[in-house]
């Protein structure tokens, strides 16, 4: 059976340590396009380890950069789960920051299954991960939802509405992030090696016409915009961040995102202009202090 669910549920959280260093900070912030502008002191803030400030994506990464040693394409290991990873795609993302991430540092992070929804067609895995530093300080918590088709069917339980709903009304702000035609190449070396992101006869197989942008780059690339142009520079007031993966851009492409706010809570949608708005990242949110 390719989903056990009661052994999915019930397994003991798996727990691995992560290492990273301030040149594992610096490369994923160049993976995310940082540093265009070398003397603009706002990017160099990104790009330099003198007063280096870590964006809170960075969680997503840590601790399979360079640093890491050897890099190696992905893969799924999760108890009660054997499934094709031909039949899963990255549905969804969210982030929880508990504490500001070290520009250098070490991290125990315990995974687990938390949820097994029933989609009909597909099932929806829901891949929770908790980081904590030495001292057992909680770090951050991250949600991955992963949509397998073929896999649902099985009588369970459909799982929660999807959030973020755009208010009807023109967005407060619009935030402009170009991208670069190397970029997936950098931030491959940030840990995901899939070759997706850079192999052209990979990419065609799997039915784009060259290699795209990793969908964790542009959730990093459009939480960068926002710490940028509305947070004042300071990835340190972002409280949670959420998305679901709705399109891919190609390396190149421009990812726009609209940003209605009330209070501390943004709603996000990010689209891409080339291809007359195509929604790259929807039902998205993120609250700020």
């Amino acid at each position: 059976m390719p989903i056990d669910l009661k052994a999915a549920l019930s397994a003991e959280p798996t727990v691995r340590e992560a290492n990273w260093t301030e040149r594992d900070v610096l490369l994923y912030h160049l993976g995310l396009g940082a540093g265009v502008d070398a003397l603009d002191p706002a990017e160099l803030g990104w790009v330099y380890e003198k007063g280096l400030k870590v964006l809170p994506t960075f969680a997503m990464v840590a601790g399979q950069g360079v640093s890491a040693g050897e890099l190696r394409a992905p893969g799924m290991n999760m108890p009660g789960i054997d499934i094709d990873l031909r039949k899963i795609l990255h549905a969804g993302q969210s982030l929880t920051l508990h504490a500001p991430i070290p520009a250098s540092g070490s991290a125990q992070i315990s995974s687990r299954v938390a949820h097994v929804w029933d989609k009909g067609k597909a099932a929806v895995i829901v891949l929770e991960q908790s980081a904590a530093d030495r001292d057992g300080k909680s770090l951050w918590t991250t949600a991955m939802q992963i949509w397998a088709r073929g896999e649902g069917g099985f009588g369970g339980e459909a799982g929660p509405e999807m959030g973020g709903a755009i208010p009807d009304r023109a967005a407060d702000t619009v935030l402009v992030s170009a991208t670069d035609a190397r970029q997936a190449l950098l931030y491959r070396l940030s840990g995901d090696m899939n070759p997706l992101h850079a192999d052209p006869e990979f990419a065609k197989m799997a039915g784009f016409e060259r290699p795209i942008l990793h969908g964790l780059a542009s959730f990093g690339v459009v939480c960068k915009a926002v710490v940028d142009g509305l947070l004042g520079g300071d990835p340190t007031r972002v409280r949670d961040y959420s998305v679901r993966f709705a399109g891919s851009i190609y390396p190149g492409e421009t990812i726009e995102t609209s940003v209605w706010q009330d209070g501390n809570r943004l709603t996000l949608q990010a689209t891409c202009p080339q291809r007359d708005g195509q929604p790259v990242l929807t039902h998205a949110t993120m609250e700020v202090g």
